[in-house]
């Protein structure tokens, strides 16, 4: 259950830093007003403080995160972006994971 909590607490952060980054995005590149700014900094203020609810420490939470949101800005690109992750893709991302599955939740001594 704290594995699935865990990884529940990834996938949000992910889909904050996106979104957050996104709205500046249309802001900056496709001229949006600003409240699209403005929204998408108070997003990414939310997503900065997620990772505070992950159980271990700062750098090994932040090492691990990084491949789970390779997954995730994968996916994001394909249904927002309309770009298929071709399989170089999807194995880098599956590499990736296994390395966050391996740093955040390997057995270790205490």
């Amino acid at each position: 259950m704290k594995i699935a909590k865990s990884l529940l607490y990834f996938a949000m952060t992910g889909l904050f830093e996106l979104s957050g980054a996104y709205l500046v995005w249309l802001w900056l590149r496709e001229h949006k007003s600003i409240w699209y700014a403005v929204a998408g900094a108070i997003v990414l203020f939310i997503y900065g403080t997620l990772p505070t609810l992950q159980p271990a420490n700062f750098g090994r939470v932040q090492a691990a995160y990084s491949g789970m949101f390779l997954l995730i800005a994968l996916f994001w690109g394909w249904g927002i972006d309309k770009v298929r992750p071709d399989k170089f893709d999807i194995i880098g991302a599956v590499v990736a994971l296994v390395g966050t599955l391996i740093i955040m939740y390997a057995p270790r001594g205490s």
